[in-house]
């Protein structure tokens, strides 16, 4: 998998210069952590967003947005958005504010 240059920047201006973020190259793209606790992601196939387990349903019902998986193992908690929907300002701030939420109720690695 192609790292997608143009939506890491995206993700990189979106959350800022915030304390315990971190990038690093993963699963064939770059992530962001906080804290040491994956956060996002971005790849040529989307931008991969941690929601937490049980938190996901209401972004699955966004147009553009599917459940992330890994092969045939589905990434409860997680989801993908394609081009189209993380490409909304609006849209991929949710997704990000809701990322955000969940990954800072985490304890730090």
């Amino acid at each position: 998998m192609a790292r997608d240059r143009g939506l890491e920047e995206l993700l990189r201006e979106a959350l800022g210069d915030r304390p315990g973020l971190a990038e690093k190259s993963m699963f064939g793209g770059w992530a962001f952590l906080l804290n040491g606790n994956l956060l996002c992601g971005a790849r040529s196939d989307g931008m991969l967003v941690r929601l937490g387990k049980g938190n996901d349903g209401w972004a699955l019902l966004l147009p553009g947005v599917i459940q992330m998986s890994m092969g045939e193992r589905v990434m409860h908690g997680w989801v993908r958005a394609n081009a189209e929907a993380y490409g909304d300002d609006a849209l991929r701030r949710r997704l990000l504010d809701a990322a955000l939420a969940y990954v800072e109720s985490l304890p730090g690695k």
